[in-house]
């Protein structure tokens, strides 16, 4: 047996870092919390908003053919009628009699396949009918939560995700509403909008991020799987026929953004679906290997038709494109679908950037834990650190923070030591900090010659931990530069 790792990062330590330094806290801790539901502290809402600006840039920046769109959590409850969620959007839910725990029953099944795989069913757990997900649960699994072993469960039924409430004074039928379980169906109702008033040609593609809410069986792995999560998602409306090739290539780009923003390519997998939505020609997830496993953080979707199909159906309006460029030919635009869960993708960035490294000398160890963040990614790009509090050093730190919060984020430390200043920064990811120190602010030396370190700051590099003199007049410069030639840190 190989011998357990205590410096590996886990979800233990995950978690314990996001409380300790202003990642994450637990939604209504005061109150013994609220299952499902997290909030987004001081360093974690600049995390996230990172991602989501990387992802932006990447997405709409980056490229031609792609638009914007910001549509409603609250839309018309036909919208999702015609979507198939009323009808289709559920897990399947098992139940302990004995102890009245609840769980999804394909996620039971697949977590006692990781630590049984002997025990595997001879298929998908997604092509598993209701039937034959009872029968492998009844013959193998004791109640993970009661542990007893009567297996005395419910049969296994249908139980649908969406929140539902009434809009308006009256609970009734008429006012029925939901809150969206995702954002695409926006995008497809407002085509014709975009189409028109952009004058869009195809192909193109909308994208856009915002919260989603999902009525989950059970909430588990920290902030992986929630009620309340935010999604970036695109819809790309191209040609029936250039589909499979459109597909293709998206998933090429989106594989490569995970390596761009620092991934390494060993923690990423294909996962292709063996049991289609009712939507889907075709669709892969994009997995992370998280301390938990490969699990999904972006899903690729060739959704053909189907969507502004149901919504021409059931709104009765036209969603066809009348292609000038073709005859003026007027078909129903397949769709290809990227949809990127941000809060997955924020746990993802967290637990590859994470590392107690051994930066002991001599045979000795000497852990730090650091962050090897994307440096467009880390809530802190820069933090400014006074050698000393006294001989004016605080001052001119604070004035070197001011010229450079016009560029980056920045943090001001002068409590404790340098060493420990330069820890507590490597813990949150921050890439450089700025010593402010007597060279910076003495222009003669003891002899009377001129300084020629006076005017100069000492940058130091999280990942490499080495340290450059630089002049004030060119610290921006030098650290933008810094940034556009970031490279990944390479481990074993």
């Amino acid at each position: 047996m190989a011998e357990k790792n205590e410096h590996a990062c886990t979800l233990d330590k995950i978690i314990s870092l996001c409380k300790r330094r202003g990642f994450v806290y637990q939604a209504s801790e005061i109150y013994g919390g609220q299952a499902g539901a997290w909030d987004y502290g001081p360093l974690g809402v600049d995390f996230k908003r990172n991602i989501q600006n990387a992802w932006w840039h990447y997405m709409t920046q980056l490229r031609d053919d792609v638009v914007g769109l910001d549509s409603a959590i609250f839309q018309h409850h036909k919208t999702w009628e015609a979507s198939g969620h009323v009808a289709h959007f559920s897990d399947p839910m098992i139940d302990c009699t004995e102890c009245k725990a609840r769980f999804r029953a394909d996620q039971l099944i697949e977590d006692f396949i990781k630590n049984h795989p002997d025990k595997d069913p001879g298929k998908p757990v997604d092509t598993m009918s209701h039937e034959e997900m009872k029968a492998f649960i009844d013959a193998n699994i004791n109640c993970p939560t009661c542990g007893s072993k009567e297996r005395k469960y419910t049969a296994v039924r249908e139980f649908n995700l969406m929140f539902k409430t009434y809009q308006g004074p009256i609970a009734d039928e008429s006012h029925l509403i939901y809150l969206r379980p995702e954002t695409c169906q926006g995008i497809f109702t407002d085509f014709k909008n975009i189409v028109q008033s952009n004058r869009m040609k195809l192909p193109f593609g909308v994208a856009q991020v915002g919260k989603s809410f999902r009525n989950e069986i059970i909430f588990k792995n920290f902030i992986f799987r929630t009620c309340e999560f935010e999604q970036m998602e695109m819809e790309y409306f191209c040609k029936p026929g250039t589909d499979d090739d459109i597909f293709e290539n998206w998933r090429k780009y989106r594989w490569a953004f995970y390596i761009k923003y620092g991934i390494a390519e060993k923690n990423l997998a294909w996962h292709h679906h063996d049991k289609l939505a009712h939507y889907a020609k075709d669709a892969y997830d994009i997995q992370y290997n998280f301390p938990i496993g490969f699990e999904e953080i972006e899903g690729i979707h060739n959704r053909t038709d189907f969507d502004l199909s149901q919504h021409t159906k059931v709104s009765g309006k036209d969603m066809s494109y009348i292609d000038q460029d073709d005859g003026n030919k007027t078909y129903t635009p397949y769709v290809i679908e990227t949809s990127a869960g941000l809060n997955r993708n924020f746990l993802a960035f967290l637990c590859e950037a994470y590392e107690e490294e051994n930066v002991g000398k001599d045979g000795k160890d000497d852990y730090r834990t650091v962050l090897h963040l994307h440096p467009k990614l880390s809530p802190i790009t820069v933090a400014v650190l006074p050698l000393m509090k006294k001989d004016g050093l605080a001052e001119k730190a604070k004035e070197i923070q001011h010229m450079l919060k016009e560029e980056f984020v920045t943090d001001y430390d002068q409590s404790g030591t340098v060493g420990k200043r330069y820890r507590r920064q490597d813990e949150v990811g921050t890439p450089f900090c700025v010593t402010v120190d007597y060279d910076t602010i003495t222009e003669k030396a003891e002899d009377g010659s001129a300084n020629p370190n006076f005017g100069t700051v000492t940058v130091r590099f999280r990942d490499s931990m080495e340290q450059e003199r630089v002049a004030l007049d060119n610290l921006v410069p030098f650290i933008q530069n810094a940034i556009r030639t970031w490279k990944p840190v390479v481990r074993g």
